[in-house]
C-alpha cells in the first residue's frame, strides 16, 4: 500500500531508500538459494519496526548461488537513483563458514578515504542498509534452517556513471553510487511544499507558546544562563523557536540539553528563508543548531545550504584556520580530507580548535543577522560527531533557558 506525507497543502508519495531496495533484494535472491521460492514481492522490516512489502523485479539462479533486483521507487522524491535495478546476489559460503558477509559489486562505490560510514577499502554500503541487509537474509535462513553462511553483494548497474553527478568523487568514493538511508523510506522533498510546511510549524509553536502549554524542562545550570530566578527576562514571552537542518541537529539538543525533537522545527537545507519566515510570522528570536558539515557554511554567508547550491564547508574551514595561526601546510591538508570531521581532527592535532571556531561562530552569527535584520534575536550552535559542541554564540544558552523557563511548548 503506498504511502503519502503531506508537505503544506499537497500529499507526495513516499518512497523506498536504496538500502530497503536492497534488503529486499537480498531476502528474496536468500529464499531463492535456500528454499527455491521465487517471490513475487518480499516484506522487510525498516529501522523503526514498520513492515513494507517490495515488489522483485528479476530472479535468477545457478549452483550455489541466486540473484533478485527491486526498480527503486523514490516516489515523488527528485531522487538521483529512482527507476534504477538494485541487485543482490547471495552465495554460499564453504563449510563451516556461518558468516554473513557483504560487499559491493557493479555500481556500488568503494571507500577510498577515511571518515565516511565505512573504512577505506569497503564497499559504500552504509551501517543502516547492512543491517537491513543482515536481518533480511538472517530471517530467511532461520525459517528455512539454512545454515551455511552467505556472501551478499549488492550492485547497481549503472550507478558508476550516475555517481559522477553526486557528491562520491569528492568524498572518496569511487567506482559508484553509495547505498543509504537512516530511516528506510524516502520523504518527497519538495521545495515549495517544504517551505509552506516550515512556515506551519512556526504558527504552531508560536501559537503554543501563546496558549501557555508546558513541555520538558530543558535543564541548564544557572552558571550557563547566566540569569537569576524570578527575573523579568525570565517571565516574559519569548516567542523563540528551536530549528535544526535534520535528526542530526535534533538528536543534539536533546542529549546535550534535554530538549522534546517533536518542539524542533526541521529546516532542511533552507537555512535563510526560514530565518525569513520566522521574521514574517512574529517570532522574537530562534536557536540553530546543527553539524558543522551544514551550518560552517553560514560562516560563507551561504544560506541554502545543499551541496547543489554551494559546497565551500572546506575552504570556509581551512581559511579561517589560516586567520585563527594554523600553517599552511595543515590548511592543505584539511583542504584534502572529503569531510570537515577530518579536516578538524587534522587541526586538532597541531592546534586548539577554539580560535578557529570563534571565527567560524562569529561569521555566521553575523550573517544570520544581516539576514534576519532588527527585531529578532539569533542563537547558533555547531557540533561534529568526534568533538561535540564545537562553539556557539554569546546567547545561545541564554535563549535556550528563556526558552524552557517561559516554556510555551
Amino acid at each position: 500500500m503506498e504511502s503519502y506525507v503531506q508537505k503544506g497543502k499537497d500529499f507526495l508519495r513516499k518512497g523506498f531508500t536504496t538500502g530497503t531496495c536492497a534488503a529486499a533484494a537480498a531476502k528474496a535472491a536468500a529464499a531463492a538459494l535456500f528454499a527455491s521460492e521465487k517471490l513475487p514481492c518480499v516484506s522487510v522490516i525498516l529501522p523503526s519496526g514498520e513492515t513494507v512489502s517490495l515488489e522483485i523485479a528479476g530472479n535468477w539462479q545457478g549452483e550455489g548461488w541466486a540473484q533478485c533486483c527491486v526498480v527503486k521507487d523514490a516516489g515523488d522524491d527528485p531522487d538521483i537513483t529512482n527507476g534504477m535495478e538494485v541487485h543482490a546476489r547471495v552465495s554460499m559460503l564453504p563449510d563451516g563458514d556461518s558468516r554473513i558477509l557483504i560487499d559491493g559489486g557493479e555500481g556500488v562505490g568503494r571507500v577510498t578515504m577515511p571518515g565516511l560510514d565505512q573504512p577505506p577499502g569497503e564497499a559504500a554500503i552504509n551501517s543502516v542498509p547492512r543491517q537491513m541487509i543482515r536481518q533480511a537474509v538472517s530471517e530467511v535462513m532461520e525459517k528455512t534452517g539454512g545454515c551455511s553462511g552467505v556472501q551478499v553483494t549488492i550492485s547497481i548497474p549503472g550507478g558508476e556513471k550516475k555517481a559522477l553527478s553526486t557528491l562520491n568523487p569528492v568524498l572518496g568514493i569511487e567506482g559508484g553510487l553509495s547505498v543509504l538511508g537512516t530511516s528506510g523510506i524516502v520523504e518527497p522533498m519538495s521545495e515549495k511544499a517544504l517551505l509552506d510546511t516550515i512556515r506551519v510549524r512556526i504558527r504552531q509553536e508560536l501559537a503554543l507558546q501563546e496558549m501557555g502549554q508546558k513541555a520538558e524542562p530543558v535543564v541548564l545550570p544557572k552558571e550557563a544562563s547566566g540569569m537569576e530566578a524570578g527575573s523579568e527576562k525570565e517571565t516574559e514571552k519569548s516567542r523563540i523557536l528551536l530549528m535544526a537542518p535534520g535528526n542530526y541537529g535534533l538528536d543534539f539538543l536533546k542529549s546535550r540539553f534535554g530538549i522534546d525533537p517533536d518542539r524542533v522545527i526541521k529546516i532542511s537545507n533552507f537555512i535563510g528563508e526560514s530565518i525569513d519566515l520566522a521574521v514574517s510570522e512574529g517570532a522574537a528570536a530562534l536557536v540553530l543548531a546543527g553539524h558543522i558539515g551544514k551550518l560552517v557554511k553560514l560562516a560563507g554567508g551561504i544560506m541554502n545550504t545543499h551541496s547543489s547550491m554551494a559546497d565551500a564547508r572546506l575552504e570556509i574551514l581551512a581559511s579561517n584556520a589560516l586567520l585563527a595561526g594554523a600553517d599552511a601546510d595543515t590548511c592543505r591538508r584539511m583542504l584534502a580530507c572529503p569531510t570537515t570531521d577530518g579536516a578538524l581532527a587534522i587541526l586538532a592535532e597541531e592546534y586548539p580548535l577554539d580560535d578557529t571556531m570563534s571565527l567560524i561562530i562569529e561569521k555566521a552569527a553575523g550573517h544570520l543577522a544581516r539576514r534576519a535584520g532588527t527585531g529578532i534575536e539569533i542563537g547558533i550552535a555547531m557540533f561534529s560527531y568526534e568533538f561535540g559542541l564545537l562553539g556557539c554564540s554569546r546567547n545561545f544558552e541564554e535563549l535556550l533557558t528563556r526558552k524552557q523557563q517561559n516554556t510555551f511548548c
